[in-house]
């Protein structure tokens, strides 16, 4: 796949345009344009755009260059990348990256979980600080919460780590489309989608202000395991007419601090 593309685009123009510093940059110009014209032609609900975007912005650049790469370093320790078993690691391409993708979330789901117990919800507590939903504004996290997050996929990743090249941007690119796509500002019933994946109204329901809500619908690729362990809350159950945040004022540098 890599050497086609190569060949297509050029050897110069290839390596430009997958460079970390180029790639990213452009998924995110793609990501403005695409998650947004969806949102103006199905909104949920009304949102100024304009007075959310600067500050969500400047969160956005707070992770892209300060949260993630200190995570990322962290996580490289602890838990640390680690081969799997060659009997694994001998298993065809597409079982291993759905393994990886079953484990991962799994894992995550659990993560989450725990984020939301009295111990741990001051990391987690940002996250759920907006009282607007739109696909820039899940970015919210702190370096504790993501740091946890980062674990069960770090542990996972092994079922691809000796994938090709392109391996590893792809599974961020998924993350990051599932991120933006979970917390969305666009609505269509989605019934039959949801049997499976999380999806925009799924997730807002995990983000309601209504006590009923708390800890429900909290998966975040599939939906089974909500289903599995009781916190599941059927979005055609629920009044469309959402509305979010925390209910409290908070000093937004430890909201921002996780502490």
């Amino acid at each position: 796949m890599g050497g086609r593309l190569e060949a297509f685009l050029g050897k110069a123009l290839f390596e430009f345009i997958f460079s970390p510093a180029i790639f990213f940059k452009l998924l995110f110009i793609g990501r403005l344009v695409f998650f947004t014209a969806i949102e103006i032609i199905r909104p949920a609900r009304t949102l100024n755009y304009l007075s959310v975007i600067g500050k969500d912005l400047l969160i956005y650049g707070s992770f892209r260059w300060l949260i993630l790469p200190i995570c990322l370093y962290l996580n490289d320790v602890v838990p640390g990348y680690h081969p799997a078993p060659a009997a694994i690691a001998h298993l065809p391409l597409g079982v291993r990256v759905l393994l990886y993708f079953v484990l991962a979330d799994f894992g995550h789901y659990w993560i989450h979980r725990l984020t939301h117990t009295q111990f741990f919800w001051r990391v987690h507590k940002w996250h759920h600080a907006p009282t607007y939903m739109y696909w820039l504004g899940g970015a919210r996290t702190t370096i504790p919460d993501f740091f946890m997050v980062n674990i069960p996929y770090v542990l996972a990743y092994s079922m691809v780590y000796i994938s090709p090249w392109w391996m590893a941007a792809a599974t961020a690119v998924v993350s990051i489309f599932q991120n933006d796509w979970m917390h969305m500002n666009v609505t269509w019933r989605s019934k039959w989608l949801e049997w499976i994946f999380v999806t925009p109204r799924y997730h807002h329901i995990h983000h309601s202000d209504n006590p009923q809500h708390y800890g429900r619908n909290m998966g975040s690729l599939f939906t089974i395991w909500d289903r599995l362990f009781g916190t599941y809350l059927d979005p055609d159950k629920v009044d469309p007419k959402l509305s979010f945040g925390i209910g409290e004022k908070e000093n937004p540098v430890r909201l921002a601090l996780g502490v």
